[in-house]
C-alpha cells in the first residue's frame, strides 16, 4: 500500500464519518499544537525552581521548535509537492480547506511543530510523554484525515521534528544551562559587556 492509496482510504473513511468525529479532527489538527503548546507554560514554571538544566531544557522547547519549522519550511520550498487534496485524482474531497497553490505538502508543518513540541517537552519533563506523543501523533493522523496531507508528508514531518528536537538540547544545552547559571547568580552582565 503506497502513500497516495493510504490517503484515499484514509479521506473515504472521514466523509463516512460521523459529523462529530469530521469536527473533532478538524479542531484537532489546530487544537493538538495549542494543547502541546500549552504544556510548556507548566513545564517552564516547574522547571523555575529546579536546576538550572532544568530551566535550559524547558527554555529550549520553544527554540528548537521554531528550528524545526523553519527546516520544515526550507524542505517544502525545495521539494515542492503538490497538496493531496489538488492531486490526488479520485479521493474525496477534504474535509479541510485545500490550501492554495505553493502551500507545498511535504513534509507537514504541523506534524513538524507537534513532534519538535512532544519531544522537547519529555526531555524537559519525562511525565509529559503520556500526553505529548498522543497529540502529537493525532495531529498528524488529523492533517490526513482532513485531507490536506498525505501519510507520508506527516511521517516526515514528525521525523524532521522529533530530530531537531532531540538534537537541539544535545547542541544547546551546555551554554543554555551555563547562561540560567548566570542569570541566577547575577554574572550575566559581565556576560553582556564582552
Amino acid at each position: 500500500m503506497n502513500s497516495t492509496t493510504l490517503y484515499r482510504d484514509l479521506t473515504d473513511l472521514a466523509h463516512h464519518s460521523p459529523d462529530w468525529l469530521r469536527t473533532l479532527a478538524g479542531l484537532g489538527t489546530e487544537g493538538g499544537l495549542l494543547l502541546l503548546m500549552a504544556m510548556a507554560v507548566p513545564v517552564w514554571w516547574r522547571a523555575r525552581s529546579h536546576t538550572a538544566r532544568s530551566v535550559a531544557l524547558a527554555v529550549l522547547v520553544p527554540i528548537s521548535s521554531a528550528v524545526a519549522y523553519l527546516l520544515s519550511e526550507l524542505v517544502k520550498s525545495l521539494v515542492g509537492e503538490e497538496r493531496p487534496c489538488r492531486a490526488v485524482a479520485g479521493a474525496a474531497a477534504s474535509i479541510a480547506p485545500c490550501p492554495p497553490g505553493g502551500d507545498w505538502s511535504f513534509p507537514s508543518n504541523h506534524s513538524t511543530i507537534a513532534a519538535a513540541l512532544a519531544v522537547g517537552l519529555t526531555l524537559a519533563c519525562r511525565v509529559t510523554l503520556l500526553l505529548a506523543l498522543p497529540v502529537a501523533l493525532l495531529t498528524g493522523l488529523s492533517r490526513v484525515f482532513v485531507g490536506v496531507h498525505y501519510p507520508h508528508d506527516v511521517l516526515a514531518g514528525l521525523t524532521l521534528g522529533a530530530a531537531v528536537a532531540a538534537l537541539c538540547p544535545a547542541l544547546l544545552a551546555r551554554p543554555t544551562t551555563a547562561l540560567v547559571t548566570r542569570m541566577r547568580t547575577g554574572r550575566w552582565r559581565a556576560l553582556v559587556a564582552v
